[in-house]
């Protein structure tokens, strides 16, 4: 900033002659442009020392040809200019910067742990997994843990994106960063600090800001070669026409810092906006892979589905209640452990039928279980167990034929049906939809049979899709699209997925994935809602657009510019606005991925 200040003042006063002038020198003009500009000398040196060709030893040569053919009030506008570039990118990089800092700020520094019949406020700091810390209404939860006890609605957004309170009941889980809300909530400890969400994404950010894509690596290289141009443009131009003010202004107005500082802050600040959506992207070369995707491979259990069986219809037989069968098929699978009665005794407990147990109990495996109530023979099973009644083998045709339907029978009578699947998670529709709007193509694998893997195909209306796959299975088709030059974004969940997540362009785990194939893949979701891996596709497009416009932009603006410099268009001053401006264009271009500093609090 004094540097700044002092170039400023320097200019003016040479523009104006108000500059003392000592046998054609202005010593305070000279004293400003060195003092000024050493921090653009020493990197000039440095890389000179690297051999590295970049705009710092560009610019040098040009001030110094400018200060030799003494036009000391053009050097130092130069000056100015490329100063107050510098200053509004390096502020334009630390908010990006500052967004991931401040996460650290939602976290609570104290907390209040349950101690016997009383609590305690303590540092978070002395907090240890399986300490109850007591959440009261409108606090922020310091830790990742599971609800003891109470009901309350969080706002979880900063973890999840979500925009609507969640309920928080026995048993759900919470995260550090997220706000209370209602009610009072006992929470069991879990995790703490980085070991947390909250403190998993500000670490995956940090590290990928230091990771580098290549594109970046691209930008550094395009760079070099705009200096080697400019300057063999500005060699060329003095052969040419003699002139030494028209061989500086192609040297100044040839820029690439719009792109080599404009690349690294797009790629941050998608990396960091992806963060804040639900999605942590491990490096710097996963959001540009992603952006060059044209491929979605998508497996079905823990992904499109909840991957646990649900209670998705009941149907009653003529003359009985719905609730009427719903509340035997309870009573029978209460004492079993099959995941059937548990899909059972879930729905019941959602319409808040009384758990009754039976008086006996027998399991009968592939068929299903049988069992006395209130003195009379209760059946839960599939159609074999039921056919061998006589009295209800011809009652089965009064219901519809589903090879995931579980029938009840009491009393020698069939009292209906319940259709046990798992179901399509409720975004999973609209998160395809989003895929086939972006152009991208679809493909559903899966481990289950044909039959369901069919119908959960014709839900999504996605028409390429393969059943009964095993893992080395899913991973061939990958590696076959792969072949065929496919960019492949493998989305998965379980152990069976991690070869296929591995081997994928990118890999992309499911937040309630197992922990392999949270380690296997590239960007991990945070929640489990599709419509976050769609939104993280669209930011990585909108992050390779904006790179890619900032590279065309960048060699249409020198290309123009060193040519109407060389014939005397552009002074040297022209020139330095000319490439201020399109540096700052350029890098304000890229900025406008990089979320705000002053994050909102949960």
């Amino acid at each position: 900033m004094v540097r700044f200040a002092l170039v400023g003042a320097a200019a003016a006063a040479s523009w104006t002659g108000v500059s003392p002038r000592f046998g054609g020198l202005e010593p305070l003009s000279l004293a400003a442009a060195l003092a000024g500009g050493y921090p653009v000398f020493r990197e000039a040196v440095d890389n000179m020392a690297a051999r590295r060709m970049t705009m710092e030893l560009s610019m040098t040569l040009a001030l110094a040809a400018a200060l030799a053919i003494k036009e000391f009030s053009t050097a130092l506008f130069i000056l100015f200019f490329v100063l107050g570039a510098e200053m509004l990118e390096h502020l334009t990089v630390s908010r990006g910067r500052r967004a991931i800092q401040n996460l650290l700020d939602l976290l609570p520094k104290t907390a209040w742990r349950r101690r016997g019949y009383g609590v305690e406020e303590v540092s978070t700091s002395q907090l240890c997994p399986g300490d109850v810390v007591v959440i009261r209404p409108a606090a922020e939860i310091p830790v990742d843990g599971v609800v003891l006890s109470g009901r309350s609605m969080v706002d979880q957004s900063s973890i999840t994106g979500e925009s609507i309170l969640v309920d928080k009941l026995p048993g759900a889980t919470v995260f550090a960063g997220t706000t209370n809300h209602a009610g009072t909530l006992d929470v069991r400890t879990e995790r703490l600090g980085l070991d947390t969400v909250f403190g998993r994404v500000i670490d995956a950010v940090e590290k990928a800001e230091k990771s580098r894509a290549p594109v970046e690596k691209l930008a550094d290289r395009l760079s070099a070669w705009l200096v080697y141009f400019a300057l063999a443009a500005a060699v060329l131009t003095l052969a040419i026409t003699h002139n030494i003010r028209s061989a500086i202004a192609v040297v100044i107005v040839a820029g690439a810092c719009g792109i080599a500082a404009g690349t690294p802050l797009a790629v941050l600040g998608a990396i960091g906006r992806a963060a804040r959506s639900g999605a942590i992207v491990k490096g710097g070369r996963y959001m540009e892979a992603l952006g060059t995707v044209d491929t979605v491979v998508l497996d079905k259990t823990g992904t499109l589905t909840f991957g646990e069986p649900y209670v998705v219809q009941v149907t009653p037989c003529p003359g009985v209640e719905y609730q009427r069968v719903l509340e035997l098929a309870a009573i029978a699978e209460r004492p079993s452990e099959h995941p059937l009665a548990k899909a059972v005794l879930k729905k019941a407990a959602q319409l808040d039928l009384p758990l009754r147990e039976p008086e006996t109990f027998e399991y009968l495996p592939g068929q299903g279980v049988r069992c006395t109530w209130n003195g009379g023979e209760l059946l839960v099973g599939n159609a074999a167990l039921l056919r061998s009644i006589e009295s209800l083998d011809a009652q089965l045709r009064t219901l519809p034929a589903d090879p995931g339907s579980v029938l009840v029978a009491y009393r020698g009578l069939l009292m209906g049906s319940l259709l046990v699947e798992d179901m399509l998670r409720p975004e999973a529709v609209e998160a395809v939809s989003v895929f086939r709007s972006m152009g991208l193509d679809v493909f559903l694998l899966t481990g289950d049979g044909r039959a369901i893997a069919e119908k959960v195909a014709r839900q999504l209306a996605v028409p390429d899709f393969e059943a009964e796959m095993l893992p080395e299975q899913k991973l061939a088709r990958v590696q076959q699209l792969i072949r065929a030059g496919k960019r492949v974004a493998m989305v998965g969940d379980g152990i069976n997925d991690a070869p296929a997540l591995a081997e994928a362009t990118v890999g992309i785990a499911m937040g309630s994935g197992t922990d392999l194939a949270r380690q296997t893949a590239s960007v991990l979701l945070l929640g489990n809602d599709l419509l976050d891996c769609a939104g993280l596709l669209q930011i990585a497009r909108r992050c390779r657009r904006i790179i890619l416009f900032n590279f065309a932009g960048t060699l249409a603006v020198d290309a123009l510019g060193v040519a109407l410099a060389a014939i005397g268009v552009l002074s040297p001053l022209l020139a330095a606005i000319i490439h201020v401006t399109s540096e700052m264009t350029f890098i304000l271009n890229s900025a406008r991925l990089v979320p705000r500093a002053s994050l909102r609090r949960p």
